[in-house]
């Protein structure tokens, strides 16, 4: 990961999708990031994504729990 680069762990929103993840790692010129309730990595560039704030990762999780509570009523 270059200088200046979220280290792995770091929860960014990938601008180029407007998704969430956390930083996983590097694949060659990707950013790997896994979504926040778990699932598929996906690449991003590197120069679009942004580390957020506590607030806006805790709004993150909170989607992530109640879409799990919306899918487990169905």
């Amino acid at each position: 990961m270059g200088p200046g680069a979220p280290r792995p762990g770091a929860v960014v929103r990938d601008e180029a999708s407007g998704r969430v993840g956390v930083v996983m790692g590097q694949v060659g010129p990707y950013t790997q990031l896994r979504p926040l309730g778990g699932g598929r990595e996906w690449d991003a560039d590197p120069g679009r994504i942004v580390v957020i704030g506590r607030a806006e990762v805790l709004s993150a999780r909170l989607a992530v729990v109640n879409r799990r509570s919306r899918q487990g009523r169905g």
